[in-house]
């Protein structure tokens, strides 16, 4: 998000996380926001992919990130670096029928949370969802959050989920207007059916 009155009409519903994107491939790029305008209880999230260190903890620190999450190929020693510099980490992994979900394993003393997107030709953003029944394969304890083209069509299957390290949705493009750019109407009908 990088618009200041679609992030405060956001603000408005309460939620817990708040994502920015610092990934200057993507359509939803963000190079600066209304910090100052974000209650302590919605925690700002940077969003990265193969960056550097050096640049994350620069980012971290500038925007006061209160997580990072990296979508890209990092390693769970490249996690290990950012946590020993005080990084809370959510890493994201690209599922589809052929993810090994054991193989995530290492990740899980270096990272707060995991997060289950869609395999897709991007980092992200694809807007397709892949077969929520692969998570019931997931067998670890580190809690994550389910993304992957979720729209307000999925309130009900969401529901449904009852898997033990189940923690929450993030959702992206099946609420946005325009890349960056927040149905709040829509997220707002769409929380009320998740209750």
């Amino acid at each position: 998000m990088r618009d200041k009155e679609n992030i405060l009409g956001l603000l408005a519903l309460k939620p817990d996380f708040i994502g920015f994107i610092f990934y200057d491939k993507s359509k939803r790029f963000v190079t600066d926001f209304p910090q100052n305008e974000i209650p302590s209880t919605t925690k700002k999230v940077g969003v990265f992919v193969n960056e550097t260190i050096e640049e994350i903890i620069e980012k971290a620190n500038q925007h006061t990130l209160d997580f990072v999450q990296l979508h890209g190929n990092e390693t769970s020693e490249f996690c290990e670096k950012l946590v020993a510099k005080n990084i809370k980490i959510i890493k994201a992994f690209s599922v589809d029928e052929n993810f090994d979900f054991s193989a995530i394993k290492s990740f899980e003393k270096h990272v707060s949370l995991f997060l289950f997107d869609t395999k897709g030709n991007n980092y992200g953003g694809n807007g397709i969802k892949f077969n929520w029944e692969l998570l019931q394969k997931y067998l670890g304890r580190k809690p994550f959050l389910l993304s992957g083209g979720i729209s307000i069509n999925d309130a009900a299957e969401i529901k449904k989920i009852k898997h033990p390290a189940f923690l929450g949705i993030d959702i992206n493009s099946g609420f946005e207007m325009e890349p960056g750019l927040k149905n709040i109407k829509e997220i707002k009908e769409f929380k009320s059916l998740l209750i």
